[in-house]
């Protein structure tokens, strides 16, 4: 198993902390292995002053090519989400915990795998970046990688979604399923259920920031 190690350079985080500085900057990361088999690294979009943040686990096939986050399968359940919602994508940022895409090539598909933890702490630099760069009042993290990458690993997405979290990262701070998990569900009513959760939980982040 790969560790993190001296062999791995830290992040080469610019001094200025804008949306171009940081695209520019990525793709000469090498803190993980992960760049090794990824077409290029994903960083976050949206407005650098947007009230409300949110963070995934990593790019996905799709954003892997194209080079921005949220634009596969699971990127337009996340668009239906906030629109029924009432949220307008364009005025959020929206960004993932690691940075680059990691899989297992199977034919000619590659296959999403969760990051390993030591991936997700060489990568947290770009992320602690964006979150001084937009300042949320609100943060969302989708699904349990994001959430302990954050929180801590006694978060629980069952248990605590939907619920504010004391943190210091934002005046509101809670958690949600990732969308990619709605996908997985089997049946219709499932995933109709599960995608009812889903946009009651972004409601009432919506609800507390139009409240403000």
């Amino acid at each position: 198993m790969s560790t993190a190690s001296s062999e791995h350079p830290p992040p080469p985080l610019p001094r200025k902390r804008t949306p171009p500085a940081l695209r520019d900057a990525v793709p000469a990361c090498r803190a993980c292995d992960l760049y090794a088999g990824a077409t290029q690294g994903v960083i976050g979009e949206g407005a650098a002053d947007a009230s409300l943040m949110l963070v995934g686990e990593q790019p996905g096939d799709r954003e892997d090519r194209e080079g921005h986050p949220f634009v596969g399968p699971a990127g337009r359940i996340l668009d239906e989400g906030l629109q029924r919602a009432g949220i307008v994508r364009d005025e959020v940022y929206i960004t993932n915990v690691v940075k680059h895409f990691r899989y297992k090539a199977r034919g000619k598909r590659r296959i999403h795998q969760k990051p390993d933890r030591w991936q997700v702490t060489a990568c947290l630099p770009w992320l602690e970046a964006e979150l001084e760069m937009v300042h949320p009042e609100a943060l969302v993290c989708l699904g349990a990688t994001a959430a302990q990458a954050l929180l801590g690993s006694h978060v629980r997405i069952g248990r605590d979604r939907g619920q504010p979290i004391p943190s210091d990262l934002a005046e509101r701070v809670t958690i949600t399923t990732h969308p990619s998990a709605i996908l997985r569900a089997q049946e219709a009513a499932e995933r109709s259920a599960a995608m009812d959760e889903f946009v009651a939980d972004l409601a009432n982040v919506a609800q507390w920031l139009h409240a403000r």
